[in-house]
């Protein structure tokens, strides 16, 4: 069993920053991608990006492209998610989910975090 833990979210003010943190207890060598999807309340889950740590080839949501990013650690079994130019909308619970193979298909996801409760607000 895979086992993934969020960290790094927050209350942040409109057009504020944050990196979100997701660790893994298996090796990135056994988990060939890593999507961050986020969940408003009362609204259903949306895929944010993925991205495959084999050869570092992210998918953007239309809604964050430009805005964020991610980046690996495969030796720390981390991946990274930086935030930018937060907008209210972006509030939600946000989750890493592990895809064994790495093909970023909605339906490969195996393994889910507990997510982080990121927060827009003035």
């Amino acid at each position: 069993q895979v086992k993934l833990v969020e960290s790094g979210g927050g209350l942040v003010q409109p057009g504020g920053s944050l990196r979100l943190s997701c660790a893994a207890s298996a090796s990135t060598l056994d988990i060939y991608a890593i999507g961050w999807f986020r969940q408003a309340p009362g609204k259903e889950r949306e895929g944010v990006l993925c991205i495959n740590v084999s050869d570092g080839i992210t998918y953007y949501a239309d809604s964050v492209k430009g805005r964020f990013t991610a980046s690996r650690a495969n030796a720390k079994n981390t991946v990274y998610l930086q935030l930018n130019s937060l907008r209210p909308e972006d509030t939600a619970v946000y989750y890493c989910a592990t895809d064994p193979w790495g093909g970023c298909r909605t339906d490969d996801f195996t393994y889910w975090g507990q997510g982080t409760q990121v927060t827009v607000s003035s």
